[in-house]
């Protein structure tokens, strides 16, 4: 078991013996970084009330408990397509027309 505590979270992996204690901790890093750049600065309300939210930056960062991705920016810019591909599905579904988000 590997973990890391950034002000009151605390995040941990269960990892297997021959796997380096150093890159977990490394990845538990730069997940926390991801999350704090997502929601500002990241606390334990962000986490309870956008949990799928916080799931989605560890899956695409991580896939099948190896890094997927190296890069914080392209993870971002990721996360951002699909918020904005969520937020298109709202406003046709609720019958708005799409130009609705060219207005700011």
């Amino acid at each position: 078991l590997c973990y890391y505590r950034y002000a009151s979270l605390y995040f941990c992996c269960a990892i297997e013996d021959q796997d380096n204690e150093l890159i977990t901790l490394e990845i538990i890093h730069r997940y926390v970084e991801l999350l704090d750049k997502y929601f500002g600065s990241v606390c334990e309300l962000d986490i309870i009330f956008n949990f799928e939210k916080a799931y989605f930056i560890l899956d695409e960062f991580l896939l099948g408990g190896e890094v997927q991705e190296t890069s914080k920016k392209n993870v971002l810019k990721a996360i951002e397509q699909a918020d904005l591909l969520q937020e298109v599905s709202k406003l046709n579904f609720s019958g708005q027309s799409i130009s609705m988000l060219d207005r700011g």
